[in-house]
């Protein structure tokens, strides 16, 4: 039986209103991958034409953030996710729609073993940025952790 994650778009947009604000789409929500699309408007591009960096940084981790709360919602009670640290590599100038492929880079289980177990876990989630056209644009690692709600 495979989980509903509908839920997490509403509570991204809800929760962060960036996202809602700059249009951001769903288009894939699963418990370890998410995909988002960044409309192209002119007001989010830079002088060189493409999306800002700040847009495409948003991008990226706004789907780090709905992959996390869809991995991880059901322990929401007991932990706060947090960004530790983000990086991000810029590869090319984008072309149109921005797309945002976010990947949880440890299996959830394994990550709330750790909670359970008294440490406060970090853990990756890989973020491959690409144009209209499907050529990678930027990629970046998010650091998450769960902090233990007190």
């Amino acid at each position: 039986m495979s989980q509903d994650y509908s839920y997490v778009a509403d509570a991204m947009k809800q929760g962060v209103p960036w996202a809602a604000t700059t249009g951001i789409e769903f288009i894939e929500v699963g418990g370890d991958r998410v995909v988002v699309e960044l409309p192209d408007r002119a007001e989010f591009r830079n002088h060189v034409g493409g999306p800002h960096a700040a847009m495409t940084f948003g991008l990226g981790e706004t789907a780090s953030g709905a992959v996390v709360l869809a991995a991880f919602s059901q322990h929401m009670a007991k932990a706060t996710p947090l960004v530790a640290r983000a990086e991000i590599t810029y590869k090319k100038v984008a072309a149109g729609v921005l797309r945002a492929e976010a990947v949880l880079g440890r299996p959830a289980a394994e990550v709330i073993a750790e909670l359970d177990s008294g440490t406060r876990p970090e853990f990756p989630v890989n973020v491959a940025l690409t144009d209209a056209e499907g050529v990678t644009t930027a990629e970046m690692v998010v650091t998450w952790t769960l902090r233990i709600n007190r």
